[in-house]
Parts: C-alpha cells; sequence; structure tokens
C-alpha cells in the first residue's frame, strides 16, 4: 500500500487529542476536530509552498527529520495542556519558517472557518505543526530520501493534500498566489528539474560520439560513462547519505542520526517539578534523568552521556534550529535537578588535521554551554566546555564512516548532583 501523507497526518489527531484539546480550550469537540481538519492540510501546504519556492530542499529534509519524535499524540495531548513553551514554541518558530508574516492571517482564518478562539486556533496550530512535520521527517528518515527523493515525494502528494484545503480557508490568497494551482505547478517544476542535469550531460557525450571520429571513441565512451554514473547518482539521491548530520569533514563533533532502519521509540520523560519531556527512550534526556535520580549512582568527571540529537551547520560550530529542542530540554533538566553540576565536552574522529579537530571541537562544546546559558541554566551549574578532539578516539582513521561516527560527538559530564 502506497505512502498517504495527509491521511498518516491527520491520523495522530486522534479522539483522545480531540477530546484533551476541548476540555482544556474551552472549545467543542467538534469545532477543534473541524479546526485540525483544516491545520494539517494547511501545515503541508506550507511545506508545499517553501520547496517549490525556494529549492532548499535539503534544509527543509533536515527541518522535518529534526520534527519526527513530535508525530505522536501524546506530544500533541501534553502541549495543549502545558500551554506555552515547549512544543508550543517549536511550533511557532516552524510556522514563521513556513508562512513569514502570514501567520496570524493564517490564524484569523482557521478561527472563522471552525467557529473558535483566534487563541484557540493559535494554540491548535502551534501544537500540530510539529507533529504533522514529524510525519514527513518518520518517513523520511524510516525509506532514507536524499534531498531529491524528498522533493519527489512531495510531488507526488501534492494533489490531494492541495485537494483538501477547506474551501473556507483562502491560503492561495494569504501566500500571494493567484490560485492554489500555482503553487503545484512550482513544486511540479522544481521536482522535474532533479534530472534534467544529469539527462543534458548524457546527450552531450551521444552527440560527442556521433560527431567524433575513431580516435576519439575512447573519450566519448568515457564521457557516457560518467553521464550514466552521475544520472545513477542524481536519481539514487547521493546513495543515501543524506540521512547523515551534515558534516564538511570528519571533525564533525556530533552525534548522527540513528540509522534509518533503527526505529527509535518516543517517551516523555517526567522531571521532579513536573516538566514533561519528549524525548527518545535510552536517548540523554532519558539517562541523565535516571542518573540524577538514583542515589546509588555518583557523578564524577568519568561519567558522560552523549547527545543523540544534536547537529551542526556544516563545517562550523552553529547548532541547527531543529537541534535546539534537545538543548531546550537539557536546559529543563538542569531547572529541576538545580545540585547537579555538568561540563560540555567535544570529541572527533582521527581523520583530517588533529589541531583542527581539537579546534572544532572545542568550539562546539563551548557553542552548546553559551546555548544552555541562553536558555536560562544557571550559571553556578556550568562548570565550562572542552574540546579533546580525536584524543579519546577509538576507531581507527581508516575505518568506515558508519564506525567512526561513534567517535564523534558532544557529551555532558555530571560532576556534581
Amino acid at each position: 500500500m502506497s505512502f498517504d501523507l495527509l491521511e498518516s497526518a491527520k491520523s495522530i489527531f486522534n479522539s483522545n487529542v480531540v477530546s484533551q484539546a476541548s476540555a482544556q480550550l474551552g472549545e467543542s469537540e467538534g469545532s477543534v476536530q473541524k479546526a485540525l481538519g483544516g491545520i494539517v492540510p494547511v501545515v503541508l501546504t506550507g511545506l508545499l509552498h517553501k520547496a517549490g519556492s525556494t529549492g532548499e530542499a535539503g534544509n527543509l529534509l533536515d527541518l522535518v527529520k529534526g520534527t519526527s519524535q513530535n508525530a505522536n499524540p501524546t506530544a500533541v495531548g501534553g502541549a495543549i495542556q502545558s500551554g506555552a513553551g515547549g512544543l508550543l514554541s517549536k511550533g511557532s518558530d516552524l510556522l514563521r519558517y513556513l508562512f513569514g508574516d502570514k501567520v496570524n492571517s493564517i490564524i484569523g482564518t482557521l478561527s472563522s472557518y471552525a467557529g473558535i478562539k483566534e487563541s484557540s486556533a493559535s494554540t491548535l496550530l502551534q501544537a500540530a505543526t510539529p507533529a504533522t512535520l514529524g510525519t514527513v521527517g518518520q518517513y523520511a528518515a524510516q525509506n532514507n530520501l536524499s534531498s531529491n527523493s524528498f522533493l519527489s515525494l512531495l510531488d507526488s502528494q501534492k494533489d490531494k493534500i492541495l485537494g483538501a484545503l477547506p474551501g473556507g480557508i483562502n491560503l492561495a490568497g494569504i501566500l500571494g498566489l493567484a490560485s492554489i494551482g500555482d503553487l503545484g505547478r512550482k513544486l511540479g517544476n522544481m521536482a522535474s528539474g532533479i534530472g534534467s542535469s544529469a539527462t543534458a550531460a548524457t546527450a552531450g557525450a551521444l552527440h560527442a560520439v556521433k560527431q567524433g571520429g575513431s580516435n576519439r571513441w575512447l573519450w566519448s565512451l568515457l564521457l557516457i560513462l560518467v553521464a550514466i554514473i552521475l544520472l545513477w547518482y542524481l536519481m539514487r539521491g547521493c546513495g543515501g547519505k543524506q540521512n547523515a548530520a551534515p558534516v564538511a569533514d570528519s571533525s564533525a563533533a556530533t552525534v548522527p542520526e540513528a540509522p534509518a532502519t533503527t526505529a527509535r521509540e518516543n517517551i516523555q520523560v517526567t522531571l521532579p517539578n513536573g516538566t514533561v519531556l519528549n524525548a527518545y527512550k535510552g536517548g540523554i534526556e532519558d539517562q541523565l534523568v535516571t542518573f540524577l535520580k538514583d542515589p546509588n549512582q555518583q557523578p564524577g568527571k568519568d561519567v558522560w552521556f552523549d547527545f543523540d540529537n544534536l547537529n551542526f551547520k556544516t563545517g562550523s560550530a552553529e547548532i541547527t534550529e531543529e537541534s535546539m529542542t534537545q538543548v531546550g530540554n537539557i536546559a529543563a533538566i538542569m531547572k529541576a535537578f538545580p545540585k547537579a553540576k555538568i561540563k560540555i565536552g567535544g570529541y572527533t574522529d582521527r581523520t583530517g588535521d588533529s589541531t583542527a579537530n581539537l579546534r572544532l571541537s572545542k568550539e562546539r562544546a563551548e557553542a552548546v554551554l553559551n546555548a544552555l546559558k541562553k536558555e536560562n541554566t544557571n550559571s553556578d551549574q556550568l562548570l565550562g566546555a572542552e574540546g579533546y578532539g580525536s584524543q579519546f578516539a577509538k576507531v581507527a582513521a581508516d575505518a568506515p564512516d558508519a564506525d567512526r561516527q561513534k567517535d564523534r560527538h558532544i557529551s555532558i559530564s555530571v560532576r556534581e548532583k
């Protein structure tokens, strides 16, 4: 059975979510259901619009993967009940990215369409956006999509998504389009151009064969082979490697995403102060809170926990927007355990220049430390950041990249609790 993006996203907002939202917002269940029924295609249309107008498929692919853990009813229901912050804040950022200054217009339109308060429409939209995009992210990760195949997926789903937009929501007018069909055509043009470069290269090579003499046959054959390889490379989306964390070189001090074939279980981690975090089972939040709660486990310089959903922009120490969710979770944990004190460490694998690796690992560790400070973490709990480069790398420099990934990470050492 073929994948249906729209229906998969809608399935998140089940009767329990509707009931919880209705009770929390003071709206009827019918109105909440109607609002959510409009929100899902609106958000997906925003994704289509962004993909068709910017050409930044790679950035969008990273963005939706960063929301994959939010694609579950528990996360949505918890966000609506807890109010501002957390998932709602993330949803607000995503909406600004997709729609810019049009977000308020969309909220007003949804409010009128569903017959609910604008504040209710805003809460539902903010909570539903990460979950809806997370559905795309889960599929992309599970199927190892590249930026090219990601565009093709959106193009294959666009007709049903656009057809599901309620008549009472004039999204084309809000986005400044003559018609919603314009959006579909732009995306279609973008997707159809995926293999055009490779096709042109193949045609050029064949032309060389026809025009060249016998003394040029070898070069022409080589050109054909190169063109075929290029076409295969584009159609396969670089062999599916896009799923890995973006790195410019071997000094990428980051923990890559879990392989697409490995499903990660979403859980909720409850802190002593009542805060509930959305996390992965066995992830850093789960491990860290378990450790801090256990009086029998002692802190020390040898106690380290690895970030498992933290990435940096290529070749830099700039944390990606999607990674700030986990940084925010760590900040929340520190607030819930005010006696805890931690140190940040950065690590790389053995490949590349050791001096450059040491410098980048330090810069990235410091970036995480500064990000925690910006999340209002008590500075007394932060004992600094240090880069170790490849000093503690265990895998040989000539080992496969999948093995060397284990040596590239940012970690937290618990020194007091």
